[in-house]
């Protein structure tokens, strides 16, 4: 037999591979099992939440936004209807204004004013409807000063701390909870 001493070329690739991958695997597994502290991972995203948690009654419809999972979660007046979102969120905390408001105004087209604040750190100016205009296709606003409910021409701030304050949604979403929230449907951003 014509038999080369040593490991085979197999089981010397196996071998290559298993040493580079060797410190990724021991970082997931480190992971998994002690996360950091306030790491949330996407799966949370989209756990489902009970509204009684949040409300006393469903009222006209409700709404809770949860900006450290980055869902919207909406349920119908009564209850039948039940949906998540995934949402862009302030990019900071000062950014985010907390607790209970209800939706005041609805508007397809939205044009968009930036706040005095924005004018000055950015020197953004009036933006009519259109592609790009930050509001996307559809706004409901709070009855919170400049804070929305809103869509998004950039699908890349969806999942993300982006917004100066708004809660986005990617352009089909908001479309579709613009569809079934009513005037005056309760909101709670947590």
């Amino acid at each position: 037999m014509n038999r080369r001493p040593g490991p085979s070329r197999r089981a010397f690739l196996a071998g290559g591979v298993l040493t580079l991958a060797t410190p990724h695997l021991l970082r997931a597994q480190d992971i998994a099992e002690a996360p950091e502290e306030g790491v949330r991972r996407n799966v949370s995203s989209f756990a489902s939440q009970d509204w009684q948690d949040h409300f006393d009654t469903l009222g006209a419809a409700a709404i809770v936004c949860d900006t450290t999972s980055r869902a919207l979660h909406f349920w119908s007046g009564d209850g039948s209807d039940y949906r998540i979102y995934p949402t862009s969120v302030p990019r900071t905390d000062e950014l985010t204004k907390r607790g209970y408001t209800r939706i005041v105004r609805k508007k397809v087209g939205p044009d968009w004013t930036p706040t005095p604040s924005q004018k000055e750190r950015f020197g953004w100016e009036y933006m009519p409807p259109g592609p790009d205009n930050p509001l996307g296709t559809h706004a409901m606003y709070l009855d919170w000063p400049a804070y929305l409910i809103h869509g998004t021409h950039d699908t890349r701030k969806i999942g993300r701390q982006s917004s100066d304050g708004c809660i986005g949604l990617f352009n089909p979403a908001i479309e579709e909870l613009f569809a079934i929230t009513p005037i005056g449907t309760q909101v709670r951003v947590i």
